[in-house]
């Protein structure tokens, strides 16, 4: 299993990260314009899309965890051609939220089961999901 772990603190309130992590409206700005479709009830489906150059793309999974205003995780799958949609097919995908002296720490943690090998990365490079989503959060906190 390859487990990757990116992490950056966003200059706002706890709250307001959190509505940019879990809002549709927000996620899209971040989400590279993917709408996303949950109720965030533990065990409902979640949903992601997009399009891209004249196609859609989605990825499928279910609400495994919503603490909020705290900790969020969700399964995906994200198809392609010979992969079938089999739950050892999924990746999990955790957003944890602490409060520091600046702001927000956001931690995301990335589980993709498909890979033979067990990795685990830490990383200090810039994410550039993290980086969309503090420039989000940071905005609606100057709003």
């Amino acid at each position: 299993m390859r487990v990757s772990k990116t992490t950056t603190t966003i200059k706002a309130p706890r709250e307001i990260v959190w509505a940019a992590v879990t809002l549709p409206e927000h996620v899209r700005h971040w989400q590279y314009g993917s709408e996303l479709t949950t109720d965030w009830i533990v065990g409902h489906p979640i949903r992601f899309s997009t399009q891209w150059q004249g196609q859609t793309f989605e990825q499928w999974g279910k609400v495994q965890e919503f603490r909020a205003p705290f900790e969020l995780r969700y399964t995906l799958f994200a198809p392609r051609p010979g992969l079938d949609d089999l739950p050892e097919n999924y990746f999990t995908m955790t957003y944890v939220l602490d409060d520091v002296a600046d702001g927000t720490r956001v931690t995301f943690i990335h589980e993709d089961p498909r890979e033979l090998d067990t990795v685990a990365i830490d990383t200090d490079a810039e994410n550039p999901v993290l980086a969309m989503l503090r420039v989000v959060a940071e905005s609606l906190a100057n709003v």
